[in-house]
């Protein structure tokens, strides 16, 4: 079975909290598989700490565009002069409509913080 996700950019601002849904996004992306977070979660925060480190597997999708079969959604925070963040959420399951659905925030920080949190620790160097 695949891990569904979607990868939405988000525009950080005042006011607008990390551990909701934003009200509007910059763009997105579909991942169809292993979309876990201690597998594109890992990728995502590599990809923003460590350029260029490249995800394989994602699909460009229009911002409007909506899953009925998400597992997770990702929100990468960003603006000049500001850290880079991500907030996940785990998709509740009948979810069709573009964040009025039963998710559940599961974590909120920086890259560094997420590998910290969901790296698969297989060896003494993790």
């Amino acid at each position: 079975m695949s891990t569904r996700a979607q990868v939405r950019f988000a525009t950080r601002e005042e006011g607008v909290s990390f551990n909701e849904h934003p009200g509007k996004i910059n763009a997105q992306f579909y991942v169809h598989y292993d979309g876990y977070p201690s597998g594109l979660g890992i990728d995502i925060a590599r990809s923003i700490m460590c350029s260029p480190f490249k995800i394989e597997g994602w699909e460009i999708e229009h911002i409007q565009d909506l899953h009925s079969d998400l597992n997770y959604i990702y929100y990468i925070w960003s603006n000049y002069d500001k850290t880079t963040w991500m907030s996940v959420f785990k998709v509740g399951r009948n979810c069709d409509t573009f964040g009025d659905c039963c998710d559940e925030c599961i974590f909120v920080g920086e890259p560094k913080q997420f590998i910290e949190k969901y790296k698969l620790n297989t060896n003494e160097e993790g």
